[in-house]
């Protein structure tokens, strides 16, 4: 919803050009955000290999499901954000497996694969 400078909702009528350049500019700051959360997951991954932690912490991806779930305001489905939660911690345990093992990243183990066909372009 747009506002004016006072915070009151306006009724302007976006078309389909400025809906994609809005979410353009959501794109943007969602790759600032998930670059942050890599950053923090790469330094995780230092201290987990400095404590001699795994990286695969079930009881962790549930409270983050849990938190996740309880600032979810909609209209995404709870379900459909914790599958694109699932990718995410997928792409961050790479991260962490890198950090902790890099020589372990050519051994076919499947991590950092996507389903995502690069030639669909919605």
């Amino acid at each position: 919803m747009l506002t004016t400078d006072d915070k009151r909702p306006t009724t302007i009528s976006m078309d389909i050009a400025d809906w994609r350049r809005k979410i353009d500019e959501i794109d943007r700051k969602l790759v600032d955000l998930l670059s942050e959360r890599a950053q923090a997951a790469h330094e995780i991954g230092k201290l987990k290999r400095t404590a001699g932690m795994p990286i695969y912490e079930p009881d962790r991806e549930r409270d983050v499901f849990t938190n996740t779930r309880g600032a979810n305001r909609g209209p995404l489905p709870d379900r459909d954000l914790q599958r694109i939660y699932e990718r995410i911690m997928d792409v961050m345990r790479h991260i962490q497996q890198e950090e902790m093992a890099p020589e372990s990243l050519t051994s076919g183990d499947g991590l950092g694969e996507t389903e995502i066909d690069t030639e669909v372009n919605d």
